[in-house]
């Protein structure tokens, strides 16, 4: 089996560290001041506010956004977000408590301030009168998890096959309520592009096209549900607002059709997410053609159209730092072992990028020890598990690296602390900070 290491990042040099805002250059230095090795997540809930809201503002009324809670779950995040979107997709029991608390609250999910993790209190799922603004998803929903979401009143709880609607409609009679619903296809063709495709062949999501009039035949006779619509969340990373666009136009055409074919009231349609962030030599993808794109769709009278961004809105709110704890030589090759690694970050062995960095400088130092340095070279920069796959980042030019500086990852606000393998080794889990 063969290692799989992020792409060389030759011949790229790092980032200037002024690409680090100040109040970031700033937070992370009184943590290096702290005396403990630094590995930790830092969040400014403005810069994902300031996403959100300008997706909202590009879009025609008919459209909804709801963030993906699971591309950062930290509270405070989620809390900054809550006055800017239309609701929240949820996949887990405890992303269902932080939406709901956040939604409830006024924005104020408990256990956000601080710097911290804050999980929320463990005081179960909260209920609330009529269809919250909230829709989940999973391919695996457990039953308690169903349980949960019925008795929350979720505004739709995509379906992922027709046991699961079996079970929704077991658990809706028992509780003596409707729960809503909305089918998830997985389409025999896709009209869009992406870094992840999970539609438009063999999938362990959805209910393959084909089988689609069965299932909602099946729908139609169960008691405790209210079906209504469809959710197509067949792609992920696209950067091209007019295939977007051409993508959501489509998705809400063929529910159109489907329903009409199939005696389906149709009031919903969910999109999914799919909205891709910008890498360095990537073209940012174009919000506001995507918006005028959006516009000249006409949707049935009555539908509400759900985008569920998560990446989006809030990869550029986050950045990853780690302290350096050792620059090493070895057969000509340089490194910088990290505190911190693919325990705390994996995202940059996940994905086909080069996830650059900067290095912030720190001048403290024990004067009782040497400080190995690199200067004007290449550097590998790697994790402190015991594997080489711990590997984040590869041949990038470094003007000076010394041990005890930072080496800080921008664009790490999404799928970063929530996608590690934390418990590896069991070295302490990395710091979450919110400005």
């Amino acid at each position: 089996m063969s290692v799989q290491f992020p792409p060389s990042a030759a011949p790229r040099s790092a980032y200037p560290v002024d690409v680090l805002p100040a109040p970031i250059r700033s937070r992370l230095l009184e943590l290096a001041a702290g005396g403990d090795p630094v590995s930790a997540y830092v969040y400014d809930g403005e810069v994902a506010a300031a996403r959100a809201r300008e997706l909202r503002a590009a879009l025609p009324a008919w459209a909804a956004v709801y963030y993906a809670v699971k591309a950062n779950s930290y509270p405070g995040i989620v809390e900054a977000l809550a006055p800017h979107v239309d609701g929240f997709e949820v996949a887990s029991v405890a992303e269902l408590e932080l939406a709901l608390y956040a939604g409830q609250c006024g924005g104020h999910p408990p256990a956000s301030r601080g710097s911290g993790p804050g999980p929320v209190p463990d005081s179960g799922p909260v209920s609330a009168p009529g269809p919250v603004p909230v829709v989940a998803a999973g391919p695996a929903k457990s039953v308690p998890v169903l349980t949960a979401l019925v008795r929350a009143g979720v505004e739709a709880i995509n379906v992922e096959s027709s046991l699961e609607l079996h079970r929704i409609s077991r658990i809706a009679v028992a509780e003596g309520v409707t729960a809503r619903v909305a089918l998830r296809v997985n389409p025999a063709a896709i009209p869009i592009g992406g870094s992840l495709l999970m539609g438009g062949g063999a999938s362990q999501f959805g209910v393959a096209e084909p089988d689609v009039p069965e299932v909602l035949r099946v729908a139609r006779t169960l008691p405790g549900l209210d079906l209504v619509g469809f959710h197509i969340h067949a792609a992920s990373g696209n950067l091209d607002a007019t295939a977007h666009a051409a993508y959501l136009r489509w998705c809400v055409e063929w529910s159109r059709r489907t329903a009409e074919e199939n005696g389906v009231e149709l009031r919903h349609v969910d999109i999914g997410g799919g909205i891709g962030v910008a890498f360095e030599g990537e073209t940012p993808f174009d919000v506001v053609r995507f918006g005028e794109l959006a516009a000249e769709i006409e949707p049935p009278v009555g539908v509400k159209v759900v985008l569920e961004p998560g990446r989006f809105v809030v990869a550029d709110c986050g950045w990853y730092a780690a302290e350096v704890t050792d620059v090493k030589t070895s057969y000509g090759k340089v490194y910088a072992v990290l505190r911190g690694g693919i325990n705390h970050f994996q995202l940059p062995t996940s994905w086909d990028i080069v996830h650059n960095v900067a290095v912030l400088p720190v001048e403290e130092w024990d004067e009782s020890c040497p400080r190995p340095a690199a200067e004007n070279t290449r550097v590998t920069v790697v994790g402190e598990l015991c594997t080489p796959e711990d590997t984040l980042l590869r041949d990038v030019h470094i003007d000076r690296v010394r041990a005890g500086d930072l080496v800080v990852f921008p664009y790490a606000g999404s799928y970063g602390w929530e996608f590690a393998v934390h418990s590896f080794l069991g070295h302490p889990v990395a710091e979450r900070h919110l400005l």
